[in-house]
């Protein structure tokens, strides 16, 4: 990157990173603390939850996604808004009742301290792995495109987050969250804008292009639960997922919970559930035409540019050059029938569009295959190579095409998601460990000075854990499906004990204990034999479905357990 470049970036985090410290300075009341002391209005809150759920990996496997499958992704969000509605109409209004720090207090006061701490616990476990990914996804990807060390990127990462989060608490959060969201969409829209420049072929054309390849899907009515993103899974299973994530997760309900009033939060929450679908259509939208513009300019093999030097370094040189050839002779051909395809089109010579079409396809395929060659040459020369690379896709383009200065803006757009959601899980965390189990269980009486000074510590270790973790993960197939999956795994759970707490009234905290404990098996066996099978029974479903079927185990074996309970004791 140019002296420009870095400056925009580190200029812009520091900004950040400062005014969120400098505006709250002094929090020592664990009121204002981890609720901010109800001082937010309703935008504010909005643009904290958006940017909470918009991590790092939004910005990097979005538009990658969509290069690759094209923009049905955008179907996971159109539940989002009913879920809003639910929670704004069922769960805000009993936390505020309740006066709640944290979403597990409720089960207690519901059911017993049991069902609560194990709420936590759930959450603890699955965030606090959520939070490593989250540290983890920009870092390997930012740190190979920097060729910085990815160590200290993990490290430099996560110590801005932890001081300026430890300072201020969730006001801090919420504050400097208003700032990078405003970073985050003025820096993809300016990125989108310029790609449309960029592009040799009208907007028209690109469209055109985008079309006759598939990429602009936006619906799939085809019932298939294997499938992850389709409308049923979006209108179904991911509703599940995200009443639980903003309905039971402390990482979304501690943003609400610092608003002014119960309707301030409401508003910003509904604000969230219609302003995420076009955010994501943007961001995909920007990906697919990405994709456009490497028809007419010719892309990397690899888009993991490191990768392919080693090889250009190692025994292997002489294969990879012969790929390269064949695959740059692939993309001229590919290119001549993408023009013969618009001219085909603008004549309406819809025989030989189809023709064009099949040969693009082919071509296409073709290319797939050179790709494959090469990341097997890869991991010939380096076993445990990375060769996914689609999470890679974007921010290639934006070094190799972009100008300076917006080099230096797109890449202060993935550090500011990467500290905003980071900051709103160590947040989430030290607040839950702080009030669900140290205050709650360990040390009942101190003062609030001392859970102040608690709270921070806890979110510094849960910091520093979360470094660790990310020091030593490794990468899932795709960087946003990873925190999908994580979330899938353990949300339907506390979700399920959530829903009997509210509507099941019958259901005592044993029944529902247990309920938990043989979901939580349940859902856990269901994953890691998905696609297997087990005792002559065999099942293949999206992740995304663990969420429904989690929740619905929990009310399912609640109500059983309570009902021989009951019988066993008449």
């Amino acid at each position: 990157m140019s002296t420009l470049d870095w400056i925009v970036l580190f200029g812009t985090l520091s900004t950040i990173a400062i005014y969120g410290i400098y505006k709250t300075m002094g929090q020592k009341n664990l009121d204002s603390y981890l609720r901010g002391g109800n001082t937010m209005n309703w935008w504010t809150i909005g643009l904290s939850i958006m940017a909470t759920q918009a991590s790092a990996i939004t910005f990097l496997s979005t538009p990658g996604q969509a290069y690759e499958s094209g923009m049905g992704f955008i179907q996971f969000y159109f539940g989002l808004p009913l879920a809003m509605i639910i929670i704004s109409v069922f769960f805000i209004p009993i936390y505020y009742k309740l006066k709640v720090y944290t979403a597990y207090e409720f089960l207690e006061n519901r059911f017993d301290l049991k069902t609560r701490t194990l709420a936590a616990l759930l959450f603890i476990v699955q965030r606090g792995l959520a939070s490593g990914i989250t540290i983890y996804a920009p870092a390997i990807i930012l740190s190979t495109l920097l060729g910085w060390n990815l160590t200290w990127t993990v490290i430099l990462i996560g110590t801005v987050v932890i001081i300026y989060t430890v300072s201020g608490g969730t006001k801090a959060v919420s504050i400097t969250q208003k700032q990078q969201m405003a970073v985050m969409m003025g820096g993809m829209i300016l990125a989108g804008i310029i790609v449309l420049n960029l592009l040799p072929v009208s907007f028209t054309e690109a469209l055109h292009v985008a079309g006759k390849m598939e990429k602009l899907n936006l619906v799939n009515f085809e019932f298939d639960p294997s499938d992850r993103y389709n409308v049923w899974s979006g209108m179904t299973a991911a509703v599940f997922l995200f009443l639980s994530y903003f309905g039971a997760d402390q990482s979304q309900v501690q943003r609400y919970l610092s608003g002014q009033t119960l309707s301030q939060s409401r508003m910003g929450l509904i604000m969230n559930g219609f302003l995420k679908i076009p955010m994501q259509f943007i961001i995909l939208f920007i990906g697919v035409m990405v994709f456009v513009f490497y028809q007419f300019y010719q892309p990397p093999v690899v888009f993991n540019q490191v990768q392919t030097e080693k090889l250009k370094d190692s025994e292997y040189a002489s294969d990879y050059a012969l790929l390269e050839e064949r695959y740059s002779q692939n993309f001229e051909q590919s290119k001549s029938e993408y023009l013969a395809l618009l001219d085909a089109i603008e004549q309406e010579d819809d025989n030989l569009t189809l023709e064009l079409q099949r040969g693009i396809k082919s071509l296409k395929e073709e290319q797939g295959s050179i790709r494959d060659e090469v990341k097997e040459l890869i991991v010939k020369n380096d076993p445990v190579a990375e060769t996914r690379d689609t999470d890679y896709v974007f921010m290639r383009f934006v070094m190799d095409h972009l100008p300076q200065g917006i080099v230096g803006l797109l890449f202060a757009v993935i550090f500011s998601a990467a500290m905003s959601s980071s900051a709103s899980e160590l947040n989430s965390l030290g607040s839950t460990t702080t009030i669900d189990l140290y205050k709650r269980s360990i040390k009942k009486e101190a003062s609030d000075s001392h859970y102040v000074i608690s709270s921070k510590l806890f979110t510094a270790l849960w910091g520093a854990g979360a470094i660790f973790f990310a020091i030593y993960a490794s990468l899932f197939e795709n960087l946003i499906q990873a925190v999908n999956l994580l979330g899938s795994l353990f949300y339907g759970t506390i979700l399920g004990i959530f829903i009997v707490g509210f509507v099941m009234k019958w259901i005592k905290g044993r029944a529902v204990f247990i309920a938990a404990l043989l979901s939580q098996a349940l859902i856990l066996i269901i994953h890691f034999w998905n696609g297997v099978g087990i005792l002559g029974l065999y099942w293949d479903i999206g992740f995304l479905w663990y969420n429904a079927i989690g929740c619905l185990s929990v009310m399912l074996f609640a109500t059983l357990i309570q009902k021989i309970g009951s019988l066993l004791k008449g």
